[in-house]
């Protein structure tokens, strides 16, 4: 079918409410926009769907939640009547229509005969994670477009240890939402009635007690924000997202007795009215917050993403301008601070592990290293982290004490397997609180750890490929650095070559080719003779080639000097 025909085909399936139907017919005489909507589905890969609301086969709606959801059911099927019966945990954000979404997901399930856990309302992401191991479940859905912009919502899955799904489970999935019509396939129940008849269990205040009581198992030096707890100020914002109710809560439990909530963004919204962007990634969306904590005198700001899995700080620096630390740089920090409150504590388990993903700097590995800490890379993405800390820990090989990713994410404990931005807030405020004891701030302590083990510098940047021929520029980019390998990188030459694709490194000294642990992913990594790292990866949820610069240094300065070279050279990659 043509996108035309595909148009057609939903404006008069009888599925549509007449607010949809409207939808459709405005765009009547709009080609551009119906091609936009109904070229082809969004694709479903191991993070679910992602994409802009709206009514289309390419976009995020009712209709498409139910066709997806299911496949999804008719997987969770294949594993068995045993398995199924387990049953699917179900959560959904702030976003317009999540819980629309989540109710309709939660009447497939139960459409299909697998019982669902439902939370009540909005909760973090990590809670379904949390909720997925807590009750046991086959499964899980979160309905949330975590830090993209207003207009996006998404469809996370999850599987039984916690994770988001593996690739065999995604394939699956896809290959079955294919065969499945949108309107005429989905099986679904009457949510009132499903409810009623305890098909659907809703989850609220008592599974929010069992995950508090996880996270603040967290806690490694009880003392660090008492000894400071009458002086130490601190300023918190949810980006109008789910963060709002549980960080807050779990910081007082802490013990921080000045918590300065900004207004305007604990206001629960989808339409995220103060920001452009509610991403913690973003420095200019805590405007807010830094003059809120310019008014109270506070030193350290956190803020978490609508979905509360991602988290990002800013500090006042020796001028007294708050500033950003990277999300390599916070990951470092609590790296760095973990070891040592453990240490200090008596907690260090035996043969301790730390997990980055191959484009996170290497400022933590060293940390780790040198601290008798073991670091093992793995590929971009939580599941790949989770999966590493499974096998690591059944076979007896080590204990994962962190995870992180250079994009704000961190996992800590055994309760979750997915970035977690309401612990990672414990433990950054309890860092905070202690080095504030000691007289210093974030931004000191940085520096401090540059003084100890090197100077490193990161930048990311994001090779933004819209359109409907963005996909084809994203692969014509990557088949071109592979049919012409770089030798050199703005004039420095490549001393290593890795393609992830097929797992090979390449020694351009000697020619000579290995084969690397880790293979089976669409990423090239270039180790450069002066020590910096490039790595080139195309997106799995948007339409963008990100370029990692991993550089280290003789200083700061001359770190940021290499970053910026490199990133003028990435730039070059779009033309």
């Amino acid at each position: 079918m043509s996108y035309k025909d595909t148009y057609q085909h939903w404006l008069a399936s009888p599925a549509l409410s007449p607010e949809e139907r409207a939808e459709l017919t405005a765009i009547a005489g709009d080609e551009k926009e119906i091609e936009s909507r109904f070229f082809g589905p969004l694709e479903f890969g191991t993070a679910g769907l992602r994409g802009i609301m709206g009514v289309g086969l390419n976009r995020m709606n009712v209709h498409v939640i139910r066709h997806a959801t299911q496949a999804f059911a008719e997987v969770v099927l294949a594993e068995g009547p045993q398995a199924a019966a387990r049953g699917v945990a179900i959560c959904f954000d702030c976003r317009n229509h999540s819980q629309e979404f989540a109710r309709a997901a939660a009447c497939v399930m139960v459409g299909n005969g697998i019982p669902v856990r439902l939370f009540e309302s909005l909760r973090p992401t990590p809670e379904l994670s949390f909720a997925v191991r807590e009750y046991g479940c086959i499964a899980g859905i979160n309905v949330t477009a975590s830090h993209n912009p207003k207009e996006y919502n998404g469809y996370k899955v999850y599987w039984a240890d916690g994770a988001q799904l593996p690739p065999q489970h995604a394939a699956a999935i896809a290959e079955r939402m294919a065969r499945i019509d949108v309107f005429t396939g989905p099986k679904s129940a009457d949510y009132d009635r499903a409810l009623a008849e305890g098909k659907i269990t809703l989850m609220g205040a008592e599974t929010d007690e069992k995950f508090l009581a996880q996270v603040m198992g967290q806690v490694n030096d009880p003392g660090a924000v008492a000894r400071v707890a009458d002086t130490f100020k601190m300023v918190y914002t949810p980006f109008h997202g789910t963060g709002y109710k549980l960080i807050p809560e779990v910081l007082r439990r802490l013990g921080v007795k000045h918590l300065y909530c900004e207004p305007k963004q604990m206001v629960v919204d989808g339409s995220f009215p103060t920001v452009a962007s509610p991403n913690p990634e973003n420095p200019e969306g805590f405007y807010l917050a830094v003059d809120l904590a310019k008014e109270v005198g506070a030193d350290f700001i956190l803020g978490s993403d609508p979905d509360a899995d991602r988290v990002g700080i800013m500090v006042r620096d020796p001028e007294g301008q708050f500033v950003t630390i990277s999300g390599n740089q916070t990951g470092v920090l609590m790296l760095d601070y973990l070891i040592g409150a453990k240490k200090r504590a008596g907690t260090m388990p035996e043969k301790p592990v730390a997990l980055k993903t191959i484009v996170t700097t290497e400022m933590a590995r060293k940390v780790a290293e040198e601290n008798g800490v073991a670091c093992y890379d793995t590929f971009t993405g939580f599941k790949f982290m989770a999966e590493k800390k499974n096998q690591l820990e059944a076979a007896g090989e080590g204990k994962v004490i962190f995870s992180y990713e250079e994009s704000y994410g961190y996992m800590l404990g055994d309760y979750v397997r997915d970035k977690d931005a309401v612990t990672a807030a414990l433990v950054l405020t309890e860092m905070a609180a202690w080095y504030a004891g000691q007289g210093m701030t974030l931004y000191d302590a940085l520096q401090a750890l540059f003084r100890k083990y090197g100077n490193y510098g990161e930048k990311t940047l994001n090779l933004v490929m819209p359109g409907l021929d963005g996909l084809a520029r994203m692969k014509a980019l990557m088949e071109r650095l592979r049919a012409h390998p770089l030798t050199e990188i703005a004039g420095t030459p490549v001393a290593v070559r890795r393609d992830y694709a097929d797992g090979t490194q390449t020694d351009l000294a000697t020619g000579a080719v290995s084969q690397m642990e880790l293979s089976g992913s669409n990423v090239l990594k270039y180790h450069l003779a002066d020590g910096t790292a490039i790595v080139v990866r195309p997106s799995g949820t948007e339409p963008k080639v990100k370029v990692y610069i991993l550089a280290q240094g003789t200083s700061q300065a001359d770190c940021q000097d290499k970053v910026a070279r490199y990133a003028a050279w990435a730039e070059t990659l779009k033309q």
